[in-house]
């Protein structure tokens, strides 16, 4: 919003304050104001001058001699170039000795041989934004009304010694999108009375009542609380008034014709819209508020045919659609040269209803903006009457007597009672009662005192942002000043803060794998439907999630795996020479079994890595060596060990993956058989479409994970007593899962058996076809004493016997 300091002094004294300090009163009080911008760019000595003659430059087609009478007692001769300076015409003169912006100094000069004693200014050479002005006024010298007095200083004539302040308001601040709205703010700072104008004024009213000329009917009343029109005859369209202009680009408006200029200035004062139908386009005089039908269209002011949808609120003369209710009119009943007779329109429509109309159809206007956040309903007649006042005074009109009328909904007062231990017990202030009653009578708020200090307060509809008592507690705030508030320390139980398990586990987890040298990356949960069908992940059975309004296709689906974006991650690096990529993702999945959704689908929180290149780069110590499968085993398995989690191995095929170089981590628990995710190589289909080396990936549960997760550290001494080891070579079918042969050892041993690794396994022509041969290492200790050898020797042979009869091994000799 932008306030024009001349402007708002109409209505509340601003005598010993400059705008600067205004502004600095209002961004403490709470409505920050972005900057005041001065209007005068250094314009010095320009006055108002009567072109009296013009005649060709003797020597130069392009330039003109002016002979100017510019009230200094002689008339001087001003060369100009502009192409419609022209004789009869008012126009701003700088004088010689005069400034004007960038620091032009006007001197006598001779142009051609001809002497000019002055400039004959454009609006641009003013410092004004000429984009506000016709282009036939943007091309050429300012031409300024006939009535004119020669002479008088042009800052004074086009109200360019003003500043404007540009406020930067919250949402609940829309009583501030108006400057009497503003004049409120700056009388209850200041401590000043508002001097609101004579709504009345100028009025002409003929003997025929409004009723008689136009007819309203309200068809949707849930979209519109109130619709009121006056009717004028006798209109002539020409320009405003140049006070009027003036006002209208300080707030940044463009003025097109006293009728619309009336309308924006009258929105601009009061923040109640207005809008001006020709009457001789409405069928019969007739207005019927009414929703859009299905297919209907509407070519509006900005020449552009517009789709309506049935939820959009149309005005309507019960035959057609003439304008898109408090967004913008109908190029059929717009006001032109010729218009006579007007249809003058105020109403309260539904904020919910233009916010989603405007945003729709890509309309967003002066107008959309305060209906968006609700007008004040009690403005609606005050400012109907203003417009036609103006109407009859600049406009030549005259408006049939009283106004048609149709309220659907009445507003109530809101009512806010408040006590002053309330009020000092949430501000930490003390208050007296006395105080507080000035403060609030500074907001031109109705305010009763009952027992006890307590204040009854009825708030007008012009701030609909107060209807709890802590919005009172707040103004009172506001306007007490926050720098007076003391500092007082909080009081009260205090709870301290903790995480939660899930955020114990995804902080341990990114810190784990960062350390094992990987990178966290974050990709988007919207993906291309067609990459879910390239890779699937661990929930292959899910149906794709479509979004109801994606922003493109490639972010049209809601992710069922986290896989298919790191593959695109590997792919961009690879493409830009970078071959070695260790990276993970911990996000959400999103999953239905539901054809067309129709409950909230379950998330599913992931952990996927993905390892790509080699191990680690060149080195003079050594070549560099290619990730593998048992890389990836690694880290998972530092995971799963330091979160407490007893993790096994066995092996799998899900789709996607390599059917030889993949197993599914499992976990044994009380309840039974966890499967907490899958680890292995990427099919060799999909690496060559995404043109990768070998791949690993990992998907493992978070949700498992979070908990199965034991936090617990348990502490055990060094080792007193000697460990014995025993090797054992055994040979089984190729197909037998070492994983289980592990397993089985451990079971048969008991604790006595500390660990047991695999050392070698050998496949080969000696051992016969389908043979292989496991190397076991296995370490026996007691915590208590010293194992004999002949303790060692029964126990091993125990666990050589399990494996004979679980495996069919036979010892390798």
């Amino acid at each position: 919003m932008k306030v024009s300091y001349q402007w708002l002094s109409d209505y509340v004294d601003l005598s010993g304050y400059t705008a600067e300090e205004l502004a600095e009163k209002l961004t403490r009080s709470g409505v920050e104001v972005d900057i005041v911008e001065k209007r005068n760019k250094g314009v010095t000595n320009v006055v108002v001058g009567h072109v009296v003659a013009k005649e060709k430059h003797p020597d130069a087609d392009k330039l003109n001699v002016c002979q100017v009478d510019a009230g200094q007692g002689e008339t001087l001769q001003i060369v100009c170039g502009a192409k419609n300076v022209d004789a009869g015409q008012k126009v701003p003169v700088a004088l010689v000795g005069a400034s004007l912006p960038d620091g032009l100094k006007i001197k006598r000069a001779k142009l051609r041989g001809v002497e000019s004693q002055g400039m004959i200014c454009s609006a641009k050479e003013l410092g004004l934004n000429d984009r506000l002005l016709p282009k036939e006024i943007q091309e050429g010298i300012l031409v300024l009304p006939e009535t004119t007095q020669v002479g008088e200083s042009v800052l004074d004539v086009l109200g360019i010694d003003d500043s404007v302040l540009e406020l930067d308001l919250t949402p609940n601040r829309s009583d501030c999108l108006s400057m009497i709205g503003v004049a409120y703010e700056i009388a209850a700072i200041l401590g000043r009375e508002v001097k609101l104008p004579d709504e009345r004024e100028g009025l002409v009213e003929t003997a025929a009542p409004a009723s008689s000329k136009v007819s309203v009917t309200v068809s949707s009343p849930e979209l519109c609380d109130r619709y009121a029109a006056r009717y004028l005859e006798g209109v002539q369209i020409g320009p405003s008034p140049l006070w009027m202009q003036n006002r209208l680009m300080a707030a940044g408006v463009r003025p097109i014709n006293n009728i619309v200029d009336i309308t924006n200035y009258v929105m601009l004062e009061y923040g109640q819209p207005l809008h001006a139908f020709d009457a001789d386009t409405l069928d019969g005089g007739r207005i019927d508020v009414r929703t859009a039908r299905e297919g209907e269209h509407l070519v509006t002011l900005d020449d552009a045919d517009r789709a309506l949808e049935p939820h959009m609120l149309l005005i309507t003369d019960g035959t057609k659609a003439v304008g898109i209710a408090g967004v913008m009119g109908g190029a059929n009943s717009e006001v032109t040269a010729g218009t006579s007779r007007i249809v003058l329109e105020s109403a309260k429509f539904s904020g919910p209803s233009v916010r989603r109309t405007s945003r729709q159809l890509g309309l967003r206007s002066e107008a959309s903006l305060r209906f968006e956040k609700e007008v004040n309903p009690e403005a609606v007649l005050p400012a109907l009457n203003r417009a036609a006042s103006l109407m009859c005074r600049y406009a030549g009109g005259e408006a049939a007597s009283g106004i048609v009328d149709v309220e659907t909904r009445r507003h109530e007062p809101v009512q806010i009672s408040l006590t002053l231990e309330r009020i000092n017990g949430y501000l930490g202030t003390d208050l007296t009662a006395s105080e507080v009653l000035e403060i609030v009578k500074r907001l031109h708020l109705d305010v009763e005192q009952g027992a006890d200090d307590a204040l009854l307060v009825r708030v007008p509809a012009r701030r609909g942002d107060m209807t709890r008592d802590v919005d009172l507690m707040e103004e009172v705030a506001r306007l007490y000043g926050y720098d007076n508030i003391p500092t007082t320390l909080m009081s009260g139980v205090t709870t301290p803060g903790s995480l939660t398990r899930e955020q114990q586990v995804r902080r341990a987890v990114r810190q784990l794998l960062t350390q094992s040298g990987l990178h966290e990356v974050i990709s988007y949960s919207f993906v291309p439907e067609a990459q879910r069908e390239r890779f699937r992940g661990r929930y292959a059975d899910a149906r794709p999630i479509r979004l109801a309004m994606p922003m493109s296709e490639e972010r049209s689906t809601l992710r069922t795996s986290l896989v298919p974006n790191l593959l695109e991650i590997a792919e961009y690096n690879r493409n830009r020479s970078i071959d070695d990529v260790a990276v993970f993702e911990i996000g959400k999945v999103f999953l239905t079994q539901e054809k067309e959704l129709g409950s909230l689908p379950q998330e599913r929180l992931l952990l996927s890595i993905l390892w790509t290149g080699s191990r680690q780069g060149a080195h003079w110590s050594g070549k560099p060596a290619k990730a593998d499968f048992y890389d990836l085993k690694g880290v998972v398995e530092k995971l799963t060990s330091y979160l407490g989690v007893p993790a096994e191995y066995r092996s799998a095929q899900p789709e996607g993956y390599h059917p030889g170089r993949t197993a599914e981590v499992v976990v044994r628990t009380e309840e039974g058989e966890a499967v907490l995710g899958t680890i292995g190589q990427l099919h060799p289909d999909l690496q060559r479409t995404h043109d990768l080396e070998e791949t690993y990936l990992a998907e493992l549960e978070l949700d498992t994970l979070c908990g199965l997760a034991d936090f617990s550290v348990q502490y055990a001494p060094l080792p007193r007593y000697p460990a014995m080891t025993r090797d054992l070579a055994l040979v089984v079918d190729s197909g037998v899962a070492v994983g289980s042969m592990e397993q089985t050892a451990r079971e048969t041993a008991g604790s006595l058996l500390e660990s047991i690794e695999v050392f070698d396994v050998y496949t080969g022509e000696r051992l016969g076809e389908g043979k292989k041969s496991v190397a076991l290492s296995l370490v026996y200790r007691h915590p208590e004493r010293t194992l004999t050898d002949e303790e060692v020797t029964e126990l091993n042979g125990k666990v050589v016997a399990a494996l004979e009869q679980s495996f069919e091994a036979e010892l390798r000799k």
